[in-house]
């Protein structure tokens, strides 16, 4: 088997990313220009794209243990299952700041996916950037993300190195 190619590296790296995000090729492309447009006003570029891609609202749902798939907490956030700062959101690459609210939609506490969540969501630990209350299953963004919590599973300098073309 021959050894991959510097472009080979950095297109794996991508793909790792994008698909650990469920996300889809111009998404994430937009989320990596957007980050390398900073790159001079911004000291870690690599943590600034992390941070976006963490605090989407369908992987903070993943995170606290809504969902046991970005997949299926994408759907959730589409479905309108959740409040954020009491509004409906249904859009799953909302950004949270520090300070919101997340909460499930009243309207759905009393369907089965919610009802059997709960004895879940105890086993479950949230991020430190997260708090979550589980009797009001009710979370709030105390933090911004940190790349060392995310813990993504490829090299993000390559990544940029491959939008850099």
């Amino acid at each position: 088997m021959r050894a991959l190619s510097e472009y080979g590296k950095e297109l794996s790296e991508k793909q790792k990313l994008k698909n650990w995000y469920n996300l889809g090729e111009r998404q994430f492309k937009k989320y990596v220009k957007e980050v390398l447009a900073f790159r001079g006003k911004v000291e870690d570029a690599t943590s600034l794209l992390v941070e976006k891609l963490e605090s989407r609202l369908d992987n903070v749902i993943f995170r606290l243990g809504f969902a046991s798939s970005r997949i299926q907490a994408r759907q959730l956030v589409n479905h309108s299952h959740f409040l954020v700062n009491g509004k409906k959101v249904n859009i799953p690459s909302y950004q949270l700041r520090k300070g919101d609210k997340i909460s499930p939609h009243p309207r759905f506490l009393k369907s089965k996916f919610f009802q059997n969540l709960q004895p879940k969501l105890k086993k479950q630990k949230p991020p430190s950037w997260l708090a979550f209350d589980l009797e009001k299953l009710e979370a709030e963004v105390k933090s911004l993300p940190t790349i060392e919590e995310a813990a993504p599973p490829a090299e993000i300098s390559t990544i940029f190195e491959y939008y850099s073309r």
